[in-house]
């Protein structure tokens, strides 16, 4: 009997031994890195696994290598990898649209935007002429420009060109009569130039969509290439995850279309744009989400941009007297549009820039979301705060920022605003303490996609030149740590995918990057010049 039983014993520990030494199977093992895995102890290790498209165990190669198989393994040779990043906000079909436009961006005069405009139409012989980029802060002269020499060199074509933050349009004689747009054209919610009698050419805020209903719609070949080449430009950049502020349902159809036949890969975070037929269709429907796409938020403006001087501000601009900027809807409008919001279940982001936007938006959400917990609404910009109003922030209120906007802006942005006031704009580190989390994005088409600019401008507080040398207002600056979670689990997080996304663990989405220098590490000035090396989106690498 005692033999029998330990002849059982002997079996039993062999099988043991035996079962504890087969290996899993697992699709792909990197090691001989330095992965910042932004995990909630920010831990940092050398190797991870990925079975099926997500992160299924990281550790050391040693270990990983004894308990599975691997299919492929990619030795990183000593690379920073960190989670994909998410671009908090941005504009991404409207970014691949303008790859087929006028590129005015870094244009130091309007005499070069006109020289940019000729060579395009030379080439393209375009019906109706659209580009963006121009920047009237950037030239010798910084006043905006007037429609005379548009006129006269394009006196039978329409011109529309939009200024880089899209909340100025110079448009010429021709498209003003095609849109049917006279000095006596009302003008809620924005301006018509108009000097000395005569129309400038200048349309701020909402008479700009006159002229653009005016413009044919893009084919959807087109669509589908601005789509395409919107994704290419991103994965590039090591951008995985693109928040899309403001699209339509037809945008958002065609999206879905190219992921389900495998020719869009890249993440998008959909902000359906405020429109009545957008919120009749979407806001009596349960949020839409696949693992590519997730649409459950509405984009609402608030009021313009500071540059094109259309934020709404409590008191007058201190380079114009009398002149508060708009808002871009009446209150009761804004109002009404966010109740309907709060009971549904959609996420709200409205834009916001002014001190006195920002204060309509911060109170109405408080007053909304009293009771609702977990519905994480956001401020898209809160750009410029007054001090009372930090109070409102809160995981629940999430303040989504664009550092470089704070180092693009820093030249003229006190002439709009004075000593005072700018103590409140551009203010991520006060925003953060109070809120708790940031999300951080770029804006693109309206700033460079590229990312790491966003974490130079967050933690440097310094544009491309190195200006200024001690940094822009450094005590709202950011650590890299902070940055790097407000490019990753923090922008994950604001929209509502921290469980699947964000950060290098067991269960999310295997999207990460492979950098040429460590960007934790490397000297302040060299930020701006690390590279995406490879990108990879459900363990497939894309770039």
């Amino acid at each position: 009997m005692f033999k029998k039983l330990s002849f059982l014993v002997l079996l039993l520990v062999l099988i043991a031994s035996c079962s504890s030494n087969v290996k899993q199977s697992a699709d792909l093992l990197v090691f001989n890195a330095q992965v910042y895995t932004v995990d909630s102890s920010f831990a940092i290790t050398n190797a991870f696994v990925v079975k099926d498209g997500k992160f299924l165990e990281t550790g050391t190669a040693e270990a990983l290598n004894e308990k599975y198989d691997f299919k492929e393994k990619v030795d990183a040779e000593g690379k920073t990898i960190l989670p994909g990043f998410i671009d908090a906000h941005a504009h991404f079909y409207r970014m691949g649209l303008q790859q087929q436009k006028v590129d005015l961006t870094g244009t130091n005069s309007f005499d070069e935007v006109l020289d940019r405009i000729v060579s395009f139409q030379k080439e393209q012989n375009a019906d109706f002429i659209t580009g963006r980029g121009w920047d009237q802060n950037d030239w010798e002269i910084k006043e905006f420009p007037s429609k005379e020499k548009l006129d006269s060199l394009f006196p039978d074509t329409p011109v529309a060109m939009a200024r880089i933050d899209g909340h100025a349009l110079l448009v010429n004689q021709a498209a003003l009569d095609k849109a049917g747009i006279n000095a006596n054209t009302k003008a809620d919610g924005g301006a018509i130039e108009i000097k000395n009698g005569k129309l400038t050419g200048i349309l701020i805020d909402n008479p700009m969509s006159l002229v653009y209903n005016s413009i044919e719609e893009p084919s959807r070949e087109e669509q589908i290439q601005a789509l395409l080449d919107a994704q290419e430009i991103s994965l590039n950049y090591g951008l995985t995850t693109v928040v899309d502020a403001g699209i339509d349902k037809t945008t958002i159809d065609l999206i879905d279309s190219l992921n389900t036949s495998g020719d869009l890969k890249i993440r998008i975070y959909a902000m359906v744009s405020n429109t009545p037929s957008n919120l009749d269709y979407y806001l009596d429907l349960e949020p839409y989400k696949t693992d590519l796409l997730n649409v459950r938020s509405i984009k609402f403006y608030g009021d313009g941009a500071l540059g094109s001087r259309g934020a709404a501000l409590k008191e007058p601009y201190s380079d114009m007297a009398n002149h508060y900027g708009a808002l871009l809807s009446p209150v009761a409008d804004f109002k009404e549009t966010a109740k309907r919001i709060a009971n549904s279940k959609f996420q709200m982001n409205t834009h916001a820039i002014g001190d006195s936007a920002n204060r309509l938006v911060l109170q109405t959400y408080d007053e909304l979301l009293k009771g609702k917990e977990d519905r994480r609404w956001r401020v898209e910009h809160a750009q410029i705060i007054d001090s009372i109003d930090f109070k409102y922030f809160s995981k629940n209120i999430i303040p989504s920022v664009q550092p470089t906007h704070a180092t693009s802006d820093m030249y003229w942005a006190e002439d709009r605003l004075g000593a005072e006031r700018i103590k409140g704009a551009y203010a991520f580190k006060k925003l953060l303490d109070q809120a708790g989390v940031i999300a951080l994005g770029t804006d693109f088409p309206v700033e460079e996609v590229n990312p790491f600019y966003t974490f130079y401008a967050a933690t440097a507080r310094k544009d491309l030149k190195n200006y200024p040398e001690a940094g822009y207002r450094m005590e709202q600056s950011l650590s890299r740590e902070e940055t790097l979670k407000g490019m990753t689990i923090w922008a994950a997080y604001s929209n509502f995918e921290e469980e699947e996304k964000g950060s290098i663990e067991a269960g999310k989405f295997a999207d990460f990057i492979i950098l040429d220098k460590n960007i934790m590490e490397v000297s302040e000035n060299e930020i701006p010049d690390i590279n995406v090396l490879h990108t990879y989106v459900n363990g497939e690498k894309l770039k």
